[in-house]
């Protein structure tokens, strides 16, 4: 890895952490909220009968990830999806340490300003334990994937795992952060 520090793992050091901190009254400084872990899941879909697609994919994800993808096989048949006990049904990462924040920094910077019709990130992908979950809906809005070599356009989910256990901290880092997140609209009953 680089020997540098990333530059979002730096900027939560010296400037986001801190904020929380006073923004929540948060006394402890490992009770500050942090990212432990950003995990990427690619559902392959129709191209699970294809071995070379869903190889192609996974590839893909790693290119996107920095790191080798795991090929996720399904457990049981499902007669109803035409799905076989062992049947490739996506590939996954889990990004923690370095790389992950070099990802944050690569999705914020680079990946999300290039969405279509950008309005902000949905708000609401927040699971009230301070967790958030979005979705991308193709790969190529990283710049590491060669769009001639794309066989199939694929979306994506990202989860990002945080620690704090709400959403309101979580929120604050993430914005903090730069993660360009849509203002809540105002609560019914509330004066505007």
């Amino acid at each position: 890895m680089s020997k540098t520090e990333p530059r979002l793992k730096t900027k939560y050091r010296d400037e986001v952490a801190p904020m929380l901190r006073e923004k929540f009254g948060i006394g402890n400084v490992m009770a500050t909220p942090q990212l432990k872990k950003i995990s990427l899941n690619m559902g392959i879909g129709k191209a699970s009968k294809n071995k070379g697609m869903a190889e192609s994919l996974a590839g893909e994800l790693s290119l996107i990830a920095g790191q080798k993808a795991l090929v996720t096989r399904a457990k049981v048949a499902a007669a109803t999806w035409k799905l076989r006990e062992g049947d490739t049904v996506g590939a996954r990462v889990t990004l923690r340490g370095e790389r992950m924040w070099l990802f944050m920094e690569k999705l914020i910077s680079v990946a999300v300003p290039r969405i279509r019709d950008f309005q902000g990130l949905n708000p609401k992908g927040f699971d009230r334990r301070g967790n958030y979950n979005m979705g991308l809906s193709e790969q190529s809005l990283f710049p590491d994937i060669d769009l001639d070599k794309v066989k199939e356009v694929q979306g994506m989910n990202i989860s990002f795992t945080i620690t704090g256990g709400s959403d309101d901290m979580s929120r604050e880092l993430l914005m903090g952060l730069g993660m360009p997140l849509k203002k809540l609209p105002a609560k019914k009953g509330s004066a505007a």
